[in-house]
């Protein structure tokens, strides 16, 4: 295939916008939740306010300074647990590092997989929202063609025999006789 091929491949793809629009198409469902999230904070904000005003800043102070030490001890005793655990030998470090970068490799792959069907959903989310979209916007047509078209003017009546279920057949048309070509040597 010819790079030209390749480009006119990929700008018909509709995958792509799908995907645009599945994502459109999610953002407005949840921005559709927000209202009511506003609202649940706005009648909680009160009491909250109220527990926070009642809350003696000294207390506040224990239990953070409490929670940053029991913190630093842990960091502290976790970092002397690795420190002993370092064993020198440059092989087990090399391979530690190995199967580290192998690690990352799995990961990175992992999240290209988790990528892409994420993408693959938004591009089916989408499609299926283009097409209510554009049914949506028939049905607008047809009404507005519908609000649009005058009444239809009834038709007068037939003959007795045409209701009867005689279908008269138009007379064929003759057409004129043709001139024949003269020759001019004739003359």
């Amino acid at each position: 295939m010819t790079i030209t091929d390749d480009i006119v491949k990929s700008l018909r793809n509709p995958t792509p916008l799908y995907a645009v629009a599945g994502t459109a198409d999610l953002a407005a469902e949840k921005l559709r939740e927000v209202p009511a999230l506003l609202e649940k904070l706005r009648e909680q904000a009160p009491e909250r306010f109220e527990k926070i005003r009642g809350t003696d800043p000294k207390d506040v102070q224990q239990r953070v300074t409490a929670q940053a030490k029991g913190a630093s001890s842990k960091a502290q005793t976790k970092f002397n647990e690795t420190i002993t655990g370092i064993d020198l030998d440059l092989k087990k470090i090399g391979g530690s590092v190995q199967d580290l970068a192998l690690q990352g490799v799995g990961r990175a792959a992992e999240y290209a997989v988790k990528a892409r069907e994420t993408y693959d959903e938004l591009a089916v989310r989408g499609k299926g929202a283009v097409a209510h979209w554009r049914g949506e916007a028939a049905d607008e047509v047809v009404e507005i063609a519908a609000a649009v078209e005058p009444e239809p003017v009834p038709a007068p009546e037939a003959a007795p025999e045409a209701k009867a279920g005689a279908v008269k057949k138009p007379a064929a048309r003759k057409s004129a006789p043709r001139k024949k070509a003269t020759d001019a040597s004739a003359e």
